[in-house]
């Protein structure tokens, strides 16, 4: 059921025009194109035959989506960063990613979340040639003190607990919750985004003014990707409304954030006081729809803005190292 408008309420709420992230599109092979948020990172080779009908554009397709912020005009929030012990904070991280990936969004959430400083290396969408030491060259990829990492759930997941080796702060059916709901982000949630961002040419285009802007390309691919991705990514788009039985986008968008608020049940969090796993992953994906008319009508129509500005305050400023000059 589509939830109802609260107009009244939006208009209490900012978009900030500070950096953000958005969704991410790429090669799994360097012969075969796939789109990484039409799936989550583990089940992303179940729809590389999305973008089988345009293979020549697969490549340009690897930017994805973008981010929208949502931040209260006044808005008071006692949740902070949780910061691990410092003898558990590993001593080098290294994030390959693209910026706009909502799978690299949920890792830079946990990161951030923790105050744990990490590098980034943006890669390069159709080369690839900044994971060419890895025989596994989607992204997210960490590396945590030589230590590789793939899939940004089991990324997630290995790297919790190591900074919280033998707690458990939470009872098993709080875990079990926990789960159910990063589940939910990435068999659901993330399949709704696609045919949002990229409902008409317009929000398409708007879409990849964006990821070329800030990804890593060339000049050539820049303006290829811009036109071509974002013709490409609006046919695809309306495939997978067929395919997720998706009648309606705007609807399916606010009724997945209402499930989210509904599934909170008053509380602060889904954590309680503070943020868990499965808050940091919604809020991980969703930063893709930042500055976007999909995420903008999406806070307007839904109940789903408190929470957001929460999590931004909670999570707070990125804890990623300055690029070394």
């Amino acid at each position: 059921m589509r939830p109802s408008l609260l107009k009244g309420q939006a208009s209490s709420w900012l978009l900030r025009g500070r950096a953000f992230s958005p969704y991410s599109y790429g090669l799994p092979r360097a012969s075969r194109a796939f789109h990484p948020l039409l799936g989550s990172s583990s089940d992303r080779n179940n729809e590389e035959r999305n973008v089988k009908a345009h293979p020549s554009l697969g490549p340009f397709l690897a930017a994805g989506a973008l981010s929208i912020s949502f931040a209260a005009s006044s808005y008071t929030v006692a949740a902070a960063k949780e910061l691990p012990r410092a003898d558990l904070i590993p001593k080098e991280v290294i994030l390959y990613q693209y910026e706009a990936c909502p799978f690299c969004n949920k890792v830079r959430a946990f990161l951030d979340y923790h105050n744990i400083p990490y590098r980034v290396v943006e890669v390069n969408p159709m080369s690839k040639k900044e994971l060419k030491w890895s025989e596994y060259k989607k992204v997210p990829v960490l590396m945590v003190d030589g230590q590789q990492m793939n899939d940004s759930t089991a990324i997630i997941s290995t790297l919790n607990e190591r900074i919280n080796p033998g707690e458990a702060t939470s009872s098993a059916e709080q875990l079990e919750e926990q789960e159910t709901w990063r589940r939910w982000v990435d068999e659901h949630l993330v399949h709704v985004l696609s045919p949002n961002i990229y409902r008409s040419p317009s929000e398409a285009l708007e879409s990849f003014e964006y990821i070329t802007t800030h990804g890593n390309f060339t000049t050539m691919e820049r303006l290829m990707a811009k036109y071509a991705g974002a013709t490409a990514m609006y046919f695809i788009s309306k495939r997978l409304k067929k395919r997720y039985n998706i009648v309606d986008e705007r609807a399916a968008l606010y009724d997945a954030a209402e499930h989210w608020v509904q599934a909170l049940k008053d509380r602060s969090f889904m954590g309680g006081s503070k943020p868990n796993l499965a808050d940091l992953a919604v809020f991980g994906v969703l930063r893709p729809l930042r500055h976007l008319m999909a995420g903008k009508e999406m806070v307007e129509n839904t109940n789903i803005g408190p929470w957001y500005a929460r999590m931004e305050a909670a999570v707070g400023d990125s804890s990623r190292l300055s690029e070394e000059k």
